[in-house]
């Protein structure tokens, strides 16, 4: 992680869960950490969680990643004020738990679309174009899913598997795009079970479910980004002991 010190870290969806554990352990390591969320006063609150140091070095920023506008506006005041972005944690998603074939889900389809899939796709150019901008060989990484390599029989997860599995390809697609244009920059997808976090609110977990830790899954990302230059984890899956799916 040395290679990071000092550089500017960005982290969607970072008001709680996994993207609260991803910001906090990248401000500990020693990066300017920039949290993305809609709730940024939650951000502002993960400073106590932290030594003076590591708080002075993560900032919150309102940024809703639905919102095209939204993330052109935030990427451009994280580019006016830090310079640009070396690292990006796509972490942002939501899910919800309604039928699939339900009539008047048109709403809750639209917006797990346009959080899990389009929002990733637009912070990951912004990213990308700051990387390429300033010459720095950066990282994108994705928070995905085991449901974006299989469909778990869970009921009610809608549109979401089907998200992750576009950000399975994306991450491919990605990949490809970076060798063709000789980049240096490494494109990761990550993909837990299940995590106990705020996305299983409403949702009918059993309570002898085998779940993994938000800190489990920030650790993956800094064992990710921490690898040398010639080295790239395109996917690590993490399962907690006695997962059924």
């Amino acid at each position: 992680m040395d290679r990071w010190v000092g550089k500017v870290a960005v982290v969607t969806g970072a008001s709680s869960g996994i993207g609260a554990a991803i910001a906090k352990d990248l401000a500990k390591a020693g990066m300017i950490t920039i949290g993305l969320a809609r709730r940024v006063e939650r951000v502002e609150q993960l400073k106590q969680d932290l030594p003076k140091e590591a708080a002075g070095r993560l900032h919150a920023m309102k940024c809703d990643v639905s919102v095209e506008t939204d993330i052109e506006r935030t990427f451009q005041r994280i580019r006016d004020t830090y310079g640009g972005v070396d690292v990006l944690v796509n972490n942002a998603g939501i899910l919800r738990s309604v039928n699939l074939l339900d009539v008047g889900t048109t709403a809750d389809i639209k917006a797990v679309l346009d959080t899990n899939v389009t929002g990733l796709v637009l912070c990951s150019q912004r990213a990308y174009q700051s990387m390429v901008e300033r010459k720095v060989d950066g990282h994108i990484v994705h928070i995905n899913s085991i449901a974006g390599h299989s469909v778990p029989n869970f009921p009610k997860l809608n549109i979401y598997p089907g998200t992750k599995h576009a950000v399975t390809a994306i991450t491919e697609v990605m990949r490809q795009e970076l060798r063709a244009a000789a980049s240096k920059v490494k494109v990761t997808s990550i993909s837990p079970g299940g995590v106990r976090t705020e996305i299983f609110e409403g949702v009918d977990v059993p309570e002898d479910m085998a779940m993994l830790e938000s800190e489990d899954i920030s650790e993956a990302v800094l064992y990710v980004i921490g690898t040398p230059p010639h080295v790239q984890v395109h996917e690590l899956t993490i399962k907690p002991v006695g997962e059924v799916f």
